[in-house]
């Protein structure tokens, strides 16, 4: 009976931090403000205890308590997209640490924000003269916006006056053999041309296509499951091929 109590919970610990993360929203991954954190961290504890521990009413009381979590968390979220002070006491601003290339000591000692991760984060970007940094900010997830001197930034073709092609989002057509109708129609397109356009490129089955993309300018992009690489295929695995031993009869 404990093996599929804890089963149970397990799948019910699942269940509930899915769902309520789902409805939190992405923000629990992608922002990793100190906020964001902190609920992670408790929802995942809470889900855990519940998962495991085993007694009269403990999965209904972690539930609950997983549950009031989740309930105080989205209320927070909902008062910080009304109040932007709110929004700025939970979560923190982006602070200014580089400004035309000076240091701002004061501001990084508010953080608790060294100069050895300071570098660091600026290597990182590709920046390593503090003198060639017009901006930088500390964002509230801890990640560092660099913004470069005029005179040290990459040329691009608007500096030059050369006129660029409009470059849109690939649309995904086929997907592990299977058809994404939804794009196909956004983009005007039928069975009829898809099928064709696989003739084309020797293609005869959609089991034989891992990825197919229509880009921007009409071309449709095929990729097999199983690519001709030819005799230019590079092996990541550093163990040599033994060799066949001539066979000869034995004495």
């Amino acid at each position: 009976m404990g093996i599929l109590e804890v089963l149970i919970q397990t799948l019910l610990a699942f269940s509930g931090i899915f769902l309520y993360a789902r409805i939190l929203g992405k923000q629990q991954v992608a922002q990793l403000s100190v906020f964001e954190y902190i609920t992670g961290i408790t929802f995942g504890s809470i889900a855990a205890n519940m998962a495991v521990q085993t007694g009269p009413g403990e999965t209904f009381y972690h539930f609950l308590g997983l549950t009031v979590f989740f309930l105080l968390t989205y209320s927070m979220n909902h008062f910080m997209l009304l109040s932007r002070p709110a929004r700025k006491l939970m979560v923190g601003e982006p602070t200014v640490v580089i400004h035309k290339g000076k240091l701002l000591e004061n501001n990084m000692k508010i953080n608790n924000y060294t100069l050895d991760e300071l570098l660091m984060q600026l290597r990182n970007k590709g920046y390593f003269d503090i003198a060639k940094v017009e901006y930088a900010i500390l964002e509230i997830n801890g990640e560092l916006s660099v913004l470069p001197k005029s005179q040290f930034r990459p040329v691009i073709p608007m500096d030059l006056n050369i006129p660029t092609p409009y470059e849109g989002v690939m649309s995904e057509i086929i997907m592990d053999g299977e058809i994404i109708y939804q794009n196909l129609k956004q983009n005007n397109k039928d069975d009829a041309w898809l099928l064709e356009e696989l003739r084309k490129a020797g293609i005869k089955d959609l089991n034989e296509v891992a990825f197919a993309g229509l880009s921007s300018d009409g071309v449709l992009h095929v990729d097999k499951v199983r690519d001709q690489l030819g005799s230019d295929q590079m092996d990541p695995t550093d163990t040599p091929e033994m060799p066949e031993l001539p066979r000869g009869k034995s004495k």
